[in-house]
């Protein structure tokens, strides 16, 4: 799989927040992609489910069970995301989900804008099989990995 749109960029020059904005659409399309190939769902329904998985708490959650699998560069993006500023916190969000959220954002953008999409995979199936992918009524889906 490649980028979509393959301009020359050097993520590593990136803000965070800037790295933040591109790894919530590329985290909201793996969440979207996954639902839409589990179960063919009125799409008011889909939307539900996403929205769940994309909240700050789903992502805060996912991002300290990655954590411990990240090499030293993506452990410095993150921290990067982590600690940038940001000017609001949502009012449904505790200021660190916010920020453990914002980080594996910016951690998504980053590995997205440097094409190493077999690793933003890797990361996203296992935040699935850990438990972070429900499906309404609080069940797992069991699911196979793309391509088997």
């Amino acid at each position: 799989m490649e980028r979509f749109y393959q301009a020359e960029c050097d993520p590593g020059q990136m803000s965070p927040l800037t790295l933040a904005f591109v790894g919530d659409c590329v985290f909201e399309l793996f969440v979207r992609e996954r639902l839409v190939c589990l179960a063919n769902r009125p799409a008011r329904d889909l939307h539900t489910l996403a929205v769940n998985q994309v909240c700050c708490r789903a992502q805060a959650e996912a991002s300290r069970r990655l954590i411990p699998l990240f090499t030293d560069e993506e452990a410095e993006v993150f921290r990067r995301g982590r600690n940038t500023h940001v000017t609001h916190i949502p009012k449904n969000s505790t200021s660190a989900d916010y920020h453990a959220a914002t980080a594996l954002e910016t951690l998504f953008g980053y590995l997205y804008l440097k094409g190493e999409l077999s690793r933003l995979r890797r990361f996203f199936l296992l935040m699935c099989e850990e438990g972070g992918c429900l499906l309404a009524g609080g069940t797992e889906e069991k699911e196979k990995s793309p391509g088997n």
